[in-house]
C-alpha cells in the first residue's frame, strides 16, 4: 500500500485520518462526525482501502452533497449493497482492486472525469445503466460474477476491458462508445448482447461461452476470438474482422454496406453470411467451414486459396471478377490470344498479374481443383459453367499440354459452342473460296472457238 493504514489491526488497509491514526470505519462516533462535517461538495475525497458498509457509504455520500469530486477507493471494501446512483462525480473516481460483496450499482451517474475499475472484484451484479462518463472508463482484469448492465451508457472517451470476467449475462445494448470498446482477452460465461452499440468495438482473443449478439455502427473485430455458442453478427457501413475466429455453434453475419474477412476462421457449425448494399467479403483463405452460405455479397476481391471444405460453400446471388477485354500479345503459347468476358475467382487475377496482390499459395493445380469444387455450390448455371472453363484454364496452365491447347483454341473446352460454330464457318468459308478460284481457273482455260483451224462441216441430209 502506498498510504499510512489504518492502526485499529495489522488486517486493516484503510488509509488513517489525521491526527487520530485511524480510518474512517474505526472512528469513534465524534471522531466519525468531524470527519464527516470536513467533507465538501466537488473536493478531494480520499477513502482507499477503507470498509466502507451501506450505512457509512450513505452518510459518506450525504455529507458530499451527492457531488463528491476527485474520488479515491482504490482497495476498498464493500460488505453491503453498494448504491451509487444518479450522482455526480466531479473529478475521476477510481476503484482500482476494490471489492465488492454484494449489488453495485451507478445507476444513472454522472462521471466528469474518469472512471477506473480496474482490477475490482464484483462478487455479484454489477450495473451502470444509463451511466455517463465524459472521461476513459477502464475495467481491465475486473471480475463480475453476476449480470453486467451497461444498456444505454455513453463511454465518450472509450471503454477498456482487456482480460475481464464476465461470469453472468452481459449487455451494452444501446450504449453510446465515443472511441473504443476493447475487449482484448475478455471471458463471457454466459450470453453478451452488444446489440445497436454505437461506435468501434474489439473482441481480440475473447472467449464467448454463451451465445453472442452483436451489432455495431462502427468497426467490429473478432480477431483470434473463440466462442462456444451462437455468433449472431450485424455491421452496418463499416469493416468487421474476423480472421481466425473459432465458432463451435451457429454463425450468422449480416452485412449492409460493410466488408467482412475471414481469413483463417474455424466454423465448426452452420455458417451464413448475407448482404444488401455494397456488402462485401475479402478473403475466405484458410477457413475450415464444412457449411458455409453466402448471399448477395460482392466478391470480386474474395481470396479462397486454401478453402479447406470448398464442396461444402453455398453461393447465392453473389458477384464475382471479370476478365479484362481483349487481344493480347506473349511469349508464350499460343502467342495471341483473346480474353471473352467470364467470372473469374480474385486468386485468378494475382496469379495471373490482373491486379497488384499476388498470393503463392494460388497455384494452377490448386485453383483448377477449388473451381472444379466450387462449381457445385453456385447458383447461377453461367456461373458454374464459367468455373468449369476455369478449372480447365487452370488445368492447361498447369500441364502445358499440346492437345489441350488445341482443345481451348478450337472449341472452348466444349464449353463455347461460339468458337467452335466460328472455326466450321471459316473452314466451309476457306472450302467455299476454294472451290470458287478453281472453278474460275478452269473457266479461263476452256477453248473459245475461235483459232486459225476452220471447223468441219457436216452436210445436211437431203431430203
Amino acid at each position: 500500500m502506498d498510504w499510512v493504514t489504518c492502526s485499529h489491526s495489522p488486517a486493516c488497509t484503510g488509509i488513517a485520518r489525521p491526527p487520530y491514526g485511524l480510518c474512517l470505519s474505526h472512528l469513534a462516533p465524534h471522531q466519525l462526525d468531524e470527519e464527516l462535517a470536513a467533507i465538501r461538495p466537488g473536493r478531494l475525497l480520499d477513502l482507499r482501502g477503507t470498509r466502507l458498509d451501506a450505512d457509512l457509504l450513505a452518510r459518506v455520500v450525504e455529507a458530499a452533497g451527492r457531488r463528491p469530486g476527485r474520488t479515491r477507493l482504490d482497495h476498498a471494501h464493500f460488505p453491503d449493497e453498494t448504491r451509487l446512483s444518479e450522482l455526480e462525480f466531479a473529478g475521476d473516481l477510481t476503484l482500482e482492486n476494490a471489492r465488492f460483496d454484494r449489488l453495485a450499482s451507478f445507476y444513472g451517474s454522472r462521471f466528469l472525469g474518469n472512471l477506473s475499475l480496474a482490477g475490482a472484484r464484483f462478487c455479484r451484479e454489477l450495473s451502470l445503466h444509463g451511466a455517463r462518463v465524459h472521461g476513459y472508463t477502464s475495467l481491465d482484469r475486473a471480475m463480475i460474477g453476476r449480470d453486467a448492465l451497461f444498456g444505454e451508457a455513453v463511454f465518450a472517451r472509450g471503454l477498456s476491458c482487456e482480460r475481464a470476467r464476465f461470469d453472468g449475462f452481459a449487455t451494452f445494448d444501446g450504449a453510446l462508445i465515443g472511441e473504443t470498446a476493447c475487449f482484448r482477452g475478455a471471458r463471457f460465461g454466459r450470453t453478451l448482447s452488444f446489440r445497436k452499440v454505437g461506435g468501434s468495438a474489439a473482441f481480440e482473443a475473447a472467449h464467448l461461452c454463451g451465445d453472442a449478439y452483436l451489432s455495431s455502427g462502427g468497426r467490429l473485430s473478432l480477431a483470434r476470438a473463440r466462442a462456444d455458442g451462437l455468433v449472431d453478427l450485424s455491421v452496418h457501413g463499416n469493416a468487421v474482422d474476423l480472421r481466425r475466429l473459432e465458432v463451435g455453434g451457429q454463425l450468422l453475419v449480416r452485412l449492409t454496406d460493410a466488408r467482412a474477412d475471414l481469413e483463417g476462421a474455424v466454423l465448426r457449425g452452420r455458417a451464413t453470411i448475407s448482404g444488401r448494399g455494397l456488402a462485401a467479403v475479402d478473403s475466405l483463405r484458410a477457413v475450415d467451414a464444412p457449411e458455409l452460405t453466402l448471399r448477395g455479397l460482392d466478391l470480386a476481391s474474395c481470396r479462397m486459396a486454401g478453402l479447406v471444405h470448398p464442396g461444402g460453400l453455398r453461393v447465392k446471388d453473389c458477384s464475382f471478377a471479370l476478365t479484362p477485354r481483349g487481344v493480347r500479345l506473349s511469349l508464350g503459347w499460343p502467342p495471341l490470344r483473346w480474353f471473352s468476358r467470364r467470372r473469374t475467382l480474385a486468386d485468378e487475377h494475382g496469379w495471373r498479374g490482373w491486379n497488384a496482390v499476388t498470393d503463392p499459395g494460388a497455384t494452377p493445380d490448386r485453383l483448377a481443383s477449388l473451381y472444379t469444387s466450387l462449381r457445385e455450390g453456385v447458383d447461377d448455371e453461367r456461373t458454374s459453367a464459367d468455373f468449369a472453363f476455369g478449372a480447365m484454364e487452370m488445368r492447361r496452365q498447369a500441364s502445358r499440354r499440346w492437345w489441350l491447347s488445341m482443345y481451348w483454341l478450337f472449341a472452348g473446352y466444349g464449353l463455347r459452342l461460339s468458337r467452335t460454330l466460328a472455326w466450321a464457318l471459316l473452314v466451309v468459308a476457306v472450302a467455299l473460296g476454294t472451290v470458287m478460284v478453281s472453278s474460275a481457273s478452269h473457266a479461263s482455260h476452256r477453248p473459245s472457238g475461235k483459232s486459225g483451224v476452220s471447223p468441219i462441216r457436216t452436210p445436211a441430209p437431203r431430203p
